[in-house]
């Protein structure tokens, strides 16, 4: 069981698959999960058993543990390549979201003018104008979309019941291409038992790298048309049991098809 939390709110840096060292911020409490999706294979675990009992840092809080980490950095002389929102939960859902970009990215103009700032978001909150202009102004908006199947999005990624894919990507054309797509491909199964009789015990696919999944998944792209796509497979633990990495081959392959489309692609195994 994967129960992977990480400190509040400055993490870090680890050297991230995707965007070099990285030093993290983190805009829930270090002690559980506050999340708008609670995906099966999210190396936090599961939500409901993570249940925090502390409060989000506050926008002043970030600014002060963020400026302290990179002084540090700066004047030992120690590299930094980006700045990436991640962690425990969705950071978009922060009340304060937009000014603790504003902060961030005068904190970054001050220490490491040249390092970028990233955002990992699930684009649950893409709806509102607020979280899209900051997002707008971050270098590395990067958004995920695991599939185009609602029906899988909510047995997998299980956001709230009124979830709708096509919104989220009607949300993400408004970026006007200062977006980057993040996708999950991965196999295996999934067992669900309802109640406690062996005849309410559901096992469900959730392999999402075939034509049936990748086809309409390239057409949203297509709709979308982001300025980059990041494809990964499962790298750590995950709280689900029965899933399984895509395929190197797998993964190459996906990525040719976007290239084709004329979008860059990048791949982590």
């Amino acid at each position: 069981m994967s129960t992977i939390l990480y400190p509040s709110p400055i993490f870090g840096p680890i050297q991230s698959r995707r965007l070099g060292v990285s030093l993290g911020i983190n805009l829930m409490p270090a002690d559980g999960k506050l999340c708008s999706f609670d995906c099966v294979y999210c190396e936090c675990g599961f939500n409901g058993e993570h249940t925090t009992r502390s409060r989000r840092p506050s926008r002043e809080e970030v600014a002060a543990a963020l400026e302290k980490t990179l002084r540090e950095r700066h004047e030992q002389h120690l590299p930094l390549d980006v700045l990436t929102f991640a962690g425990n939960g969705e950071p978009t859902l922060h009340p304060d979201f937009p000014g603790i970009i504003d902060d961030t990215i005068r904190l970054r103009d001050q220490y490491f003018p040249e390092a970028k700032v990233s955002v990992l978001s699930n684009a649950t909150m893409t709806h509102k104008e607020s979280v899209r202009d900051a997002l707008m102004r971050v270098d590395n908006n990067i958004q995920k979309i695991d599939t185009v199947s609602n029906d899988y999005i909510h047995l997998v990624d299980r956001p709230a019941p009124n979830y709708r894919v096509e919104k989220v990507i009607e949300d993400l054309c408004k970026f006007e291409g200062h977006v980057i797509i993040q996708t999950m491909f991965m196999g295996g199964t999934m067992t669900l038992q309802w109640s406690s009789g062996d005849d309410d015990v559901v096992v469900y696919d959730v392999s999402n790298y075939s034509d049936e999944f990748v086809n309409p998944w390239l057409e949203a792209l297509q709709k979308i048309k982001p300025q980059q796509v990041m494809i990964y497979t499962i790298d750590r633990e995950t709280p689900a049991e029965g899933l399984l990495k895509a395929e190197p081959a797998v993964l190459d392959a996906i990525a040719e098809r976007v290239k084709a489309l004329g979008f860059p692609c990048s791949v982590s195994y």
